[in-house]
Protein backbone atom coordinates (compact mmCIF):
# COMPACT_ATOMS: atom_id res chain seq x y z
CA UNK A 1 0.00 0.00 0.00
CA UNK A 2 1.80 3.24 -1.28
CA UNK A 3 2.04 6.20 1.13
CA UNK A 4 -0.39 8.52 -0.53
CA UNK A 5 -2.90 6.13 -0.61
CA UNK A 6 -2.92 5.17 2.84
CA UNK A 7 -2.75 8.85 3.46
CA UNK A 8 -6.14 9.64 1.36
CA UNK A 9 -7.93 6.54 2.62
CA UNK A 10 -7.51 6.09 6.11
CA UNK A 11 -10.86 3.82 7.10
CA UNK A 12 -14.03 1.92 5.90
CA UNK A 13 -15.81 4.74 7.28
CA UNK A 14 -14.38 7.11 5.03
CA UNK A 15 -15.94 4.74 2.37
CA UNK A 16 -19.38 4.94 3.35
CA UNK A 17 -19.30 2.18 5.79
CA UNK A 18 -21.98 2.29 8.04
CA UNK A 19 -20.52 1.62 11.97
CA UNK A 20 -21.55 -2.02 12.84
CA UNK A 21 -20.11 -3.48 9.58
CA UNK A 22 -17.21 -0.89 10.22
CA UNK A 23 -16.48 -2.96 13.76
CA UNK A 24 -16.87 -6.12 12.26
CA UNK A 25 -13.94 -5.31 10.34
CA UNK A 26 -11.97 -4.28 13.01
CA UNK A 27 -12.84 -7.39 14.83
CA UNK A 28 -11.27 -9.27 11.33
CA UNK A 29 -8.08 -7.20 12.42
CA UNK A 30 -8.68 -4.96 9.27
CA UNK A 31 -7.50 -1.74 9.57
CA UNK A 32 -7.31 -0.09 6.23
CA UNK A 33 -9.68 -0.88 3.43
CA UNK A 34 -6.95 -2.29 0.73
CA UNK A 35 -7.08 -0.60 -3.26
CA UNK A 36 -9.67 -2.82 -4.03
CA UNK A 37 -11.95 -2.05 -1.84
CA UNK A 38 -11.10 1.50 -1.89
CA UNK A 39 -11.78 1.75 -5.91
CA UNK A 40 -14.81 -0.76 -6.07
CA UNK A 41 -16.78 -0.28 -2.18
CA UNK A 42 -18.22 3.42 -3.22
CA UNK A 43 -19.66 2.71 -6.75
CA UNK A 44 -20.99 -0.53 -5.12
CA UNK A 45 -22.79 1.85 -2.48
CA UNK A 46 -24.18 3.62 -5.26
CA UNK A 47 -25.60 0.71 -6.85
CA UNK A 48 -23.75 0.54 -9.97
CA UNK A 49 -22.37 -3.03 -11.57
CA UNK A 50 -19.56 -3.69 -11.40
CA UNK A 51 -15.99 -5.56 -12.91
CA UNK A 52 -13.21 -5.79 -10.66
CA UNK A 53 -9.55 -6.47 -11.39
CA UNK A 54 -7.33 -7.20 -8.71
CA UNK A 55 -4.58 -9.33 -7.84
CA UNK A 56 -5.09 -12.31 -5.84
CA UNK A 57 -5.19 -11.63 -2.00
CA UNK A 58 -6.03 -7.88 -2.30
CA UNK A 59 -9.17 -8.04 -0.52
CA UNK A 60 -11.94 -8.37 -3.30
CA UNK A 61 -14.16 -10.91 -0.89
CA UNK A 62 -14.46 -7.41 1.52
CA UNK A 63 -15.17 -5.06 -1.75
CA UNK A 64 -18.50 -6.79 -2.73
CA UNK A 65 -19.16 -8.40 0.70
CA UNK A 66 -19.31 -5.35 2.87
CA UNK A 67 -21.34 -3.34 0.02
CA UNK A 68 -23.84 -6.25 -0.08
CA UNK A 69 -24.39 -6.78 3.86
CA UNK A 70 -24.84 -2.74 4.05
CA UNK A 71 -27.80 -2.84 1.52
CA UNK A 72 -28.75 -5.95 3.22
CA UNK A 73 -29.03 -3.94 6.24
CA UNK A 74 -31.44 -1.02 4.80
CA UNK A 75 -33.42 -3.81 3.34
CA UNK A 76 -33.28 -7.38 5.09
CA UNK A 77 -34.82 -10.30 2.81
CA UNK A 78 -34.12 -13.87 2.49
CA UNK A 79 -32.13 -14.96 -0.72
CA UNK A 80 -30.65 -11.36 -1.02
CA UNK A 81 -27.66 -12.31 -2.55
CA UNK A 82 -26.05 -15.37 -4.66
CA UNK A 83 -22.61 -15.16 -5.18
CA UNK A 84 -20.90 -17.89 -7.72
CA UNK A 85 -17.63 -19.63 -7.13
CA UNK A 86 -15.80 -21.94 -9.41
CA UNK A 87 -14.32 -24.75 -6.28
CA UNK A 88 -16.15 -25.98 -3.48
CA UNK A 89 -13.68 -24.58 -0.90
CA UNK A 90 -13.86 -21.09 -2.38
CA UNK A 91 -17.48 -21.50 -2.19
CA UNK A 92 -16.99 -21.97 1.48
CA UNK A 93 -14.55 -19.85 2.33
CA UNK A 94 -16.40 -16.53 0.69
CA UNK A 95 -19.24 -17.85 3.03
CA UNK A 96 -17.47 -18.16 6.16
CA UNK A 97 -16.50 -14.65 4.94
CA UNK A 98 -20.12 -13.40 5.10
CA UNK A 99 -20.88 -14.96 8.54
CA UNK A 100 -17.82 -13.39 10.13
CA UNK A 101 -18.84 -9.84 8.88
CA UNK A 102 -21.90 -10.34 9.42
CA UNK A 103 -21.89 -12.41 12.82
CA UNK A 104 -22.84 -9.28 14.92
CA UNK A 105 -26.16 -8.79 12.22
CA UNK A 106 -27.65 -12.16 12.49
CA UNK A 107 -26.69 -12.70 8.49
CA UNK A 108 -27.75 -16.61 7.90
CA UNK A 109 -25.47 -17.76 4.92
CA UNK A 110 -26.48 -21.42 3.03
CA UNK A 111 -23.63 -23.05 1.32
CA UNK A 112 -24.69 -25.58 -2.15
CA UNK A 113 -21.19 -27.54 -3.40
CA UNK A 114 -21.51 -30.93 -4.66
CA UNK A 115 -19.87 -33.58 -2.75
CA UNK A 116 -22.28 -32.55 0.78
CA UNK A 117 -25.37 -34.30 1.01
CA UNK A 118 -28.45 -32.51 -0.86
CA UNK A 119 -31.04 -32.73 1.84
CA UNK A 120 -29.07 -30.97 4.25
CA UNK A 121 -28.57 -27.85 2.12
CA UNK A 122 -32.30 -28.01 1.54
CA UNK A 123 -33.02 -27.71 5.08
CA UNK A 124 -30.48 -25.14 5.45
CA UNK A 125 -32.38 -23.59 2.34
CA UNK A 126 -35.76 -23.91 3.88
CA UNK A 127 -34.48 -21.55 6.88
CA UNK A 128 -34.39 -19.04 4.31
CA UNK A 129 -30.61 -17.53 4.49
CA UNK A 130 -29.76 -13.99 3.69
CA UNK A 131 -26.70 -15.02 1.78
CA UNK A 132 -26.53 -18.14 -0.92
CA UNK A 133 -23.17 -19.36 -1.83
CA UNK A 134 -22.21 -21.99 -4.26
CA UNK A 135 -20.88 -23.92 -7.44
CA UNK A 136 -23.14 -23.30 -10.45
CA UNK A 137 -23.87 -27.30 -10.87
CA UNK A 138 -25.02 -27.52 -7.11
CA UNK A 139 -27.04 -24.21 -7.41
CA UNK A 140 -29.01 -25.05 -10.86
CA UNK A 141 -29.63 -28.43 -9.42
CA UNK A 142 -31.96 -26.81 -6.33
CA UNK A 143 -33.44 -24.63 -8.19
CA UNK A 144 -34.50 -27.65 -10.31
CA UNK A 145 -35.24 -29.96 -7.84
CA UNK A 146 -35.83 -28.49 -4.03
CA UNK A 147 -39.37 -27.52 -3.41
CA UNK A 148 -39.89 -23.97 -2.59
CA UNK A 149 -36.19 -22.54 -3.55
CA UNK A 150 -36.16 -20.15 -6.03
CA UNK A 151 -34.35 -16.98 -6.20
CA UNK A 152 -36.97 -14.74 -8.31
CA UNK A 153 -36.59 -12.02 -5.63
CA UNK A 154 -32.59 -11.62 -5.34
CA UNK A 155 -30.92 -8.58 -5.42
CA UNK A 156 -27.51 -9.21 -5.81
CA UNK A 157 -26.01 -11.84 -7.95
CA UNK A 158 -21.84 -12.06 -7.92
CA UNK A 159 -19.08 -13.61 -10.02
CA UNK A 160 -15.58 -14.80 -7.87
CA UNK A 161 -12.96 -16.36 -9.79
CA UNK A 162 -15.46 -15.12 -12.92
CA UNK A 163 -13.08 -15.89 -16.03
CA UNK A 164 -12.94 -19.49 -14.60
CA UNK A 165 -16.86 -19.57 -14.54
CA UNK A 166 -17.25 -18.19 -17.80
CA UNK A 167 -16.01 -21.05 -19.38
CA UNK A 168 -17.21 -23.97 -21.30
CA UNK A 169 -17.54 -26.36 -18.05
CA UNK A 170 -19.76 -24.03 -16.47
CA UNK A 171 -21.68 -22.40 -19.58
CA UNK A 172 -24.60 -24.45 -19.10
CA UNK A 173 -24.97 -23.83 -15.78
CA UNK A 174 -24.38 -20.24 -15.85
CA UNK A 175 -26.97 -19.78 -18.73
CA UNK A 176 -29.56 -21.51 -16.38
CA UNK A 177 -29.20 -19.55 -13.49
CA UNK A 178 -29.44 -16.10 -15.59
CA UNK A 179 -32.78 -17.43 -17.05
CA UNK A 180 -34.37 -18.06 -13.39
CA UNK A 181 -33.29 -14.71 -11.89
CA UNK A 182 -34.59 -11.41 -12.22
CA UNK A 183 -32.98 -8.95 -14.56
CA UNK A 184 -33.54 -6.05 -12.46
CA UNK A 185 -30.36 -6.52 -9.98
CA UNK A 186 -27.07 -5.75 -9.09
CA UNK A 187 -24.25 -7.61 -10.81
CA UNK A 188 -20.51 -7.56 -9.89
CA UNK A 189 -17.80 -9.79 -11.64
CA UNK A 190 -14.78 -10.48 -9.92
CA UNK A 191 -11.27 -11.74 -10.79
CA UNK A 192 -7.43 -11.94 -10.58
CA UNK A 193 -6.97 -12.20 -14.61
CA UNK A 194 -9.71 -10.81 -16.80
CA UNK A 195 -10.65 -12.34 -20.03
CA UNK A 196 -12.66 -11.44 -23.54
CA UNK A 197 -15.56 -14.03 -21.89
CA UNK A 198 -15.73 -11.61 -19.19
CA UNK A 199 -16.43 -8.55 -21.63
CA UNK A 200 -18.97 -10.85 -23.27
CA UNK A 201 -20.83 -11.49 -20.09
CA UNK A 202 -20.65 -7.89 -19.26
CA UNK A 203 -22.41 -7.10 -22.70
CA UNK A 204 -25.07 -9.66 -21.84
CA UNK A 205 -26.21 -9.13 -17.96
CA UNK A 206 -24.39 -5.89 -16.59
CA UNK A 207 -26.03 -2.46 -17.08
CA UNK A 208 -23.34 0.10 -17.36
CA UNK A 209 -20.92 -1.51 -15.24
CA UNK A 210 -18.04 0.19 -13.41
CA UNK A 211 -14.43 -0.90 -14.40
CA UNK A 212 -11.95 -1.32 -11.78
CA UNK A 213 -8.27 -2.49 -12.32
CA UNK A 214 -6.86 -2.19 -9.10
CA UNK A 215 -3.85 -4.51 -11.43
CA UNK A 216 -2.13 -4.38 -14.16
CA UNK A 217 -4.18 -7.18 -16.95
CA UNK A 218 -1.73 -9.79 -15.27
CA UNK A 219 0.10 -8.65 -12.51
CA UNK A 220 1.61 -10.46 -9.64
CA UNK A 221 2.39 -8.65 -5.98
CA UNK A 222 5.21 -6.91 -5.46
CA UNK A 223 6.00 -8.66 -1.84
CA UNK A 224 6.02 -11.99 -3.94
CA UNK A 225 9.32 -13.09 -5.20
CA UNK A 226 9.42 -15.74 -7.63
CA UNK A 227 12.20 -17.82 -9.43
CA UNK A 228 12.65 -20.53 -12.18
CA UNK A 229 14.68 -23.90 -11.88
CA UNK A 230 15.76 -25.58 -15.10
CA UNK A 231 15.87 -29.17 -14.47
CA UNK A 232 16.25 -32.61 -15.77
CA UNK A 233 13.23 -34.36 -16.10
CA UNK A 234 14.41 -37.20 -14.33
CA UNK A 235 15.61 -35.38 -11.54
CA UNK A 236 12.49 -33.60 -10.62
CA UNK A 237 11.61 -35.35 -7.92
CA UNK A 238 14.88 -34.78 -5.99
CA UNK A 239 14.75 -30.99 -6.99
CA UNK A 240 11.49 -31.13 -5.17
CA UNK A 241 12.63 -32.50 -2.02
CA UNK A 242 15.57 -30.75 -2.31
CA UNK A 243 13.89 -27.40 -2.20
CA UNK A 244 11.08 -28.26 0.49
CA UNK A 245 14.27 -29.42 2.74
CA UNK A 246 16.24 -26.18 1.87
CA UNK A 247 13.22 -24.20 2.98
CA UNK A 248 12.06 -26.90 6.02
CA UNK A 249 10.72 -24.21 7.97
CA UNK A 250 8.37 -23.21 5.81
CA UNK A 251 4.78 -23.92 4.80
CA UNK A 252 4.36 -24.94 1.03
CA UNK A 253 1.87 -25.93 -1.21
CA UNK A 254 2.82 -28.04 -4.18
CA UNK A 255 1.01 -27.61 -7.59
CA UNK A 256 0.88 -30.34 -9.64
CA UNK A 257 -1.46 -31.59 -13.48
CA UNK A 258 -2.77 -34.36 -12.43
CA UNK A 259 -4.46 -35.84 -9.25
CA UNK A 260 -2.26 -39.48 -9.78
CA UNK A 261 0.47 -37.01 -9.33
CA UNK A 262 -0.61 -35.76 -5.72
CA UNK A 263 -1.07 -39.41 -3.99
CA UNK A 264 2.17 -40.75 -5.62
CA UNK A 265 4.44 -37.39 -4.45
CA UNK A 266 2.36 -37.24 -1.20
CA UNK A 267 3.69 -40.65 -0.48
CA UNK A 268 7.50 -40.22 -1.55
CA UNK A 269 7.76 -37.43 0.85
CA UNK A 270 6.02 -39.04 3.36
CA UNK A 271 8.20 -41.33 3.32
CA UNK A 272 11.53 -39.13 3.65
CA UNK A 273 9.70 -37.92 6.83
CA UNK A 274 8.41 -34.74 5.27
CA UNK A 275 4.60 -33.60 6.32
CA UNK A 276 3.04 -33.87 3.15
CA UNK A 277 -0.95 -34.40 2.62
CA UNK A 278 -2.59 -34.01 -1.01
CA UNK A 279 -6.08 -32.74 -2.12
CA UNK A 280 -7.62 -32.96 -5.68
CA UNK A 281 -11.01 -32.99 -7.64
CA UNK A 282 -10.80 -37.08 -7.09
CA UNK A 283 -10.76 -37.00 -3.07
CA UNK A 284 -14.18 -36.55 -1.51
CA UNK A 285 -15.45 -33.38 -0.45
CA UNK A 286 -15.11 -34.05 3.02
CA UNK A 287 -11.57 -35.78 2.29
CA UNK A 288 -10.65 -32.34 0.18
CA UNK A 289 -11.85 -29.89 3.21
CA UNK A 290 -10.04 -32.61 5.82
CA UNK A 291 -6.35 -32.09 4.11
CA UNK A 292 -7.29 -28.23 4.04
CA UNK A 293 -7.43 -27.55 7.35
CA UNK A 294 -4.96 -30.12 8.30
CA UNK A 295 -2.78 -27.84 6.32
CA UNK A 296 -3.97 -24.51 7.99
CA UNK A 297 -3.74 -25.86 10.99
CA UNK A 298 0.10 -26.72 10.82
CA UNK A 299 -0.21 -30.77 11.50
CA UNK A 300 1.05 -30.96 7.58
CA UNK A 301 3.24 -28.12 5.97
CA UNK A 302 3.25 -29.53 2.44
CA UNK A 303 0.07 -29.47 0.52
CA UNK A 304 0.33 -31.32 -2.58
CA UNK A 305 -2.33 -30.46 -4.95
CA UNK A 306 -4.13 -29.76 -8.49
CA UNK A 307 -5.69 -26.23 -9.55
CA UNK A 308 -8.53 -27.49 -7.60
CA UNK A 309 -6.66 -25.67 -5.02
CA UNK A 310 -5.21 -22.76 -7.05
CA UNK A 311 -8.04 -20.19 -6.63
CA UNK A 312 -8.82 -17.70 -4.35
CA UNK A 313 -8.27 -19.77 -1.08
CA UNK A 314 -6.87 -17.40 1.54
CA UNK A 315 -4.47 -19.46 3.61
CA UNK A 316 -2.47 -16.58 5.76
CA UNK A 317 0.32 -18.53 6.40
CA UNK A 318 1.81 -20.01 2.91
CA UNK A 319 5.57 -19.08 2.42
CA UNK A 320 6.13 -20.81 -0.61
CA UNK A 321 4.43 -22.10 -4.18
CA UNK A 322 6.50 -24.67 -6.01
CA UNK A 323 5.44 -25.67 -9.67
CA UNK A 324 6.25 -29.35 -9.75
CA UNK A 325 4.34 -29.17 -12.95
CA UNK A 326 4.12 -26.19 -15.34
CA UNK A 327 0.21 -25.12 -15.78
CA UNK A 328 -0.63 -25.75 -19.43
CA UNK A 329 -2.84 -22.27 -19.28
CA UNK A 330 -0.20 -19.58 -18.33
CA UNK A 331 -3.27 -17.52 -16.39
CA UNK A 332 -3.63 -20.20 -13.94
CA UNK A 333 0.22 -19.56 -12.93
CA UNK A 334 -1.49 -16.10 -11.57
CA UNK A 335 -3.67 -17.84 -9.41
CA UNK A 336 -1.22 -20.62 -8.42
CA UNK A 337 1.39 -18.28 -6.81
CA UNK A 338 -1.29 -16.01 -5.43
CA UNK A 339 -1.75 -17.89 -2.71
CA UNK A 340 1.11 -16.65 -1.03
CA UNK A 341 2.28 -13.03 -0.58
CA UNK A 342 -1.35 -12.41 0.32
CA UNK A 343 -2.49 -9.27 1.96
CA UNK A 344 0.99 -7.28 1.48
CA UNK A 345 2.46 -10.63 3.25
CA UNK A 346 5.85 -11.78 1.89
CA UNK A 347 5.99 -14.99 -0.05
CA UNK A 348 8.46 -16.91 -2.77
CA UNK A 349 7.32 -18.75 -5.99
CA UNK A 350 9.46 -21.66 -7.70
CA UNK A 351 9.09 -23.19 -10.89
CA UNK A 352 10.60 -26.35 -11.75
CA UNK A 353 10.91 -26.20 -15.39
CA UNK A 354 12.55 -29.13 -18.34
CA UNK A 355 12.73 -29.36 -21.59
CA UNK A 356 9.23 -30.82 -21.98
CA UNK A 357 7.79 -27.60 -20.40
CA UNK A 358 10.17 -25.08 -21.58
CA UNK A 359 7.31 -23.47 -24.11
CA UNK A 360 4.50 -23.37 -21.06
CA UNK A 361 7.33 -21.27 -19.58
CA UNK A 362 7.44 -19.23 -21.97
CA UNK A 363 3.93 -18.51 -22.48
CA UNK A 364 4.39 -17.53 -18.63
CA UNK A 365 7.52 -15.00 -18.69
CA UNK A 366 5.58 -13.32 -21.56
CA UNK A 367 1.86 -12.91 -19.80
CA UNK A 368 3.24 -11.56 -16.94
CA UNK A 369 5.65 -9.62 -19.08
CA UNK A 370 9.34 -10.35 -16.88
CA UNK A 371 11.84 -12.89 -17.31
CA UNK A 372 12.34 -14.23 -13.54
CA UNK A 373 16.03 -15.31 -11.80
CA UNK A 374 17.05 -18.39 -11.54
CA UNK A 375 17.09 -19.92 -8.04
CA UNK A 376 19.96 -21.59 -7.16
CA UNK A 377 20.54 -24.64 -6.88
CA UNK A 378 24.20 -26.95 -7.27
CA UNK A 379 23.55 -30.11 -9.31
CA UNK A 380 25.37 -31.84 -7.23
CA UNK A 381 23.94 -30.95 -3.92
CA UNK A 382 20.80 -32.10 -4.85
CA UNK A 383 22.21 -35.82 -6.63
CA UNK A 384 23.34 -36.42 -3.10
CA UNK A 385 19.11 -36.96 -2.56
CA UNK A 386 18.65 -39.09 -5.55
CA UNK A 387 19.44 -42.56 -3.72
CA UNK A 388 17.08 -41.46 -0.58
CA UNK A 389 14.53 -40.37 -3.25
CA UNK A 390 14.29 -43.26 -5.95
CA UNK A 391 14.02 -45.37 -2.70
CA UNK A 392 11.14 -43.33 -1.29
CA UNK A 393 9.70 -43.42 -4.83
CA UNK A 394 10.13 -47.20 -5.19
CA UNK A 395 8.60 -47.94 -2.22
CA UNK A 396 5.81 -45.71 -2.99
CA UNK A 397 4.96 -47.32 -6.20
CA UNK A 398 4.88 -50.48 -4.69
CA UNK A 399 2.20 -49.44 -2.09
CA UNK A 400 0.26 -48.08 -4.41
CA UNK A 401 0.29 -51.09 -6.51
CA UNK A 402 -0.21 -53.46 -3.36
CA UNK A 403 -3.70 -51.73 -2.73
CA UNK A 404 -4.64 -51.00 -5.62
CA UNK A 405 -6.62 -53.58 -7.83
CA UNK A 406 -9.80 -51.76 -7.78
CA UNK A 407 -10.80 -48.81 -10.45
CA UNK A 408 -10.87 -45.57 -8.66
CA UNK A 409 -14.28 -43.67 -9.05
CA UNK A 410 -14.55 -39.97 -8.49
CA UNK A 411 -14.62 -39.03 -5.35
CA UNK A 412 -12.22 -42.07 -3.82
CA UNK A 413 -10.54 -41.23 -0.66
CA UNK A 414 -6.93 -39.76 -1.58
CA UNK A 415 -5.73 -40.37 2.01
CA UNK A 416 -6.34 -44.16 1.46
CA UNK A 417 -3.18 -44.89 -0.66
CA UNK A 418 -4.95 -47.53 -3.09
CA UNK A 419 -4.78 -46.90 -6.82
CA UNK A 420 -4.09 -49.08 -9.36
CA UNK A 421 -0.98 -50.04 -11.58
CA UNK A 422 -2.40 -47.96 -14.85
CA UNK A 423 -2.76 -44.92 -12.30
CA UNK A 424 0.97 -45.27 -11.68
CA UNK A 425 2.32 -45.63 -15.14
CA UNK A 426 0.21 -43.19 -16.48
CA UNK A 427 1.72 -40.56 -14.38
CA UNK A 428 4.88 -41.23 -15.28
CA UNK A 429 4.40 -40.95 -18.75
CA UNK A 430 2.74 -37.50 -18.14
CA UNK A 431 5.17 -36.42 -15.19
CA UNK A 432 8.05 -36.35 -18.67
CA UNK A 433 5.63 -34.51 -20.55
CA UNK A 434 5.17 -37.30 -23.24
CA UNK A 435 1.33 -37.85 -23.15
CA UNK A 436 -1.12 -35.29 -24.44
CA UNK A 437 -4.45 -34.51 -22.67
CA UNK A 438 -6.25 -37.96 -24.50
CA UNK A 439 -3.41 -39.95 -22.74
CA UNK A 440 -1.63 -40.63 -26.38
CA UNK A 441 2.32 -40.15 -26.98
CA UNK A 442 2.36 -36.54 -27.83
CA UNK A 443 4.25 -35.91 -31.30
CA UNK A 444 5.33 -32.71 -30.62
CA UNK A 445 7.30 -33.97 -27.61
CA UNK A 446 8.88 -37.12 -28.99
CA UNK A 447 10.44 -34.46 -31.19
CA UNK A 448 11.55 -32.47 -28.29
Amino acid sequence: MDQDYEEEVKTFQSLGICEQLVEACESLGWKNPSKIQVEAIPHALEGKDLIGLAQTGSGKTGAFALPILQALLDAPQAFFACVLSPTRELAIQIAEQFEALGSGIGIKCAVLVGGVDMVQQAINLAKRPHIVVGTPGRLVDHLSNTKGFSLRTLKYLVFDEADRLLNEDFQKSIDEILNEIPRERKTYLFSATMTKKVRKLQRASLRNPVKIEAATKYSTVDTLKQQYCFIPAKYKECYLVYILTEMSGSTSMVFTRTCDATRLLALVLRNLGLRAIPISGQMTQAKRLGALNKFKAGECNVLICTDVASRGLDIPSVDMVINYDIPSNSKDYIHRVGRTARAGRSGVAISLVNQYELEWYMQIEKLIGKKLPQFSAQEEEVLMLLERVAEAKRISIMKIKETGGKKRRRGGDDNDDDDNNNDVEKYMRLKTGKMSKNGKTSKKMKRK
